[in-house]
């Protein structure tokens, strides 16, 4: 394959989404008992991001994860839904702007695009290409980058891959154990199930020490899905795996042009609310939606960031056909039978 800078943001025609979870009458009724105990905490219609946190909690695969992640133990399920309200409800992951972390992103130190075998989004992380300082920004960049991966994600499809390449990372370029801890609690605690596959690569020997450090924080769910130097061809199909890694993908890393498709396959604004949401109708203009018509930004920014004020650009034309998806109950997989391009088409140059 030539080289190309387009961004593969859609998993192969034909890839069969897995798993897809069945569940049972009582855990039917769990689940539903789970969505009625949030509506009773979420914030009130008044509170400048209550649309955000309504927008996350209606995600079909919200309340199933945390009785997953929960073993079906309500009590526990409870405490940690309420938990990652909090967590989201200070942090906002679903609001933060392109602009505040576009710096950590020049250098490619993390990369989505593509899919396993299963139709999971790949997040591929180079610390060896780290170029800022440790700060809060570092963990806002993983933060908006593990929302993307959510938003990559074909329909049936609640979890992404990780793939960690330490190739030419050193001491100094290698995140703090105190930096990998806040991120493993981020991801553990508020981005339950999520993790389907953890692939570390070239890892060199004088980084074991790392890994041993942080192994204490990994609970055993997190620690069953890491691998170390796999056959990534086994994971990823070759034309999804980048040429780095054995696959035939040969991706010509550009920030802009990256950064701008990423941007507008997302459908994110500016400010860092959205231009469609992708989650209802991913071709209707997000100021069109139910519930959008006075959308603030943020608890702090209730005045200037609601749509009445904000312009969205033009929303891309559609090409290509709807996927049509059959759900296999005997396998438990989606079959994505037709694969077009994922709502509208990015030019790269």
């Amino acid at each position: 394959m030539a080289p190309t800078r387009k961004v593969l943001s859609m998993p192969d025609p034909g890839t069969s989404i897995r798993p897809i979870y069945m569940y049972t009458e009582e855990q039917t009724k769990m689940i539903q008992a789970l969505r009625e105990y949030t509506s009773t905490i979420c914030l009130p219609p008044s509170d400048p991001y209550h649309y955000w946190e309504s927008r996350w909690l209606s995600r079909p695969d919200t309340h199933p994860r945390y009785m997953r992640a929960a073993k079906w133990n309500y009590g526990d399920a409870q405490k940690r839904i309420k938990a990652t309200l909090e967590w989201r409800r200070e942090f906002q992951p679903d609001l933060i702007s392109p602009e505040d972390v576009r710096i950590e992103g020049e250098t490619g130190k993390i990369i989505l695009n593509g899919f396993d075998v299963d139709g999971r989004p790949v997040i591929y992380m180079r610390p060896g290409r780290e170029n800022t300082e440790t700060s809060p920004r570092q963990l806002r960049h993983l933060v908006w980058w593990l929302e993307r991966a959510k938003d990559f994600m074909p329909p049936g499809q609640e979890s992404l891959v990780i793939v960690v390449d330490y190739k030419s990372c050193t001491l100094r370029t290698n995140p703090s154990i105190s930096i990998a801890r806040k991120v493993l609690t981020i991801l553990q605690q508020h981005y339950v199930e999520t993790l389907g596959r953890a692939c570390v690569t070239n890892l060199p020997f004088i980084l074991n020490f790392f890994y041993k450090g942080i192994e204490r924080f990994l609970d055993p769910v997190t620690r069953d899905k890491l691998r170390f130097n796999p056959n990534l061809t086994e994971i990823i199909p070759e034309s999804q795996l980048d040429a780095d890694f054995g696959g035939s993908y040969e991706f010509d890393f550009e920030p802009k042009c990256y950064w701008d498709q990423i941007i507008e396959i997302c459908g994110i604004a500016p400010d860092g609310t959205r231009t469609r949401d992708i989650y209802s109708n991913p071709t209707e203009p997000f100021n069109t939606l139910p519930l959008a018509n006075n959308v603030p930004r943020s608890r702090s920014d209730s005045s200037s960031g609601s749509d009445s004020d904000y312009k969205a650009p033009v929303t891309p034309k559609t090409t290509g056909s709807v996927r049509s998806l059959n759900i296999n109950k005997a396998d438990a997989s989606v079959n994505v039978e037709e694969v077009s391009e994922r709502r509208h088409t990015v030019m790269v140059g």
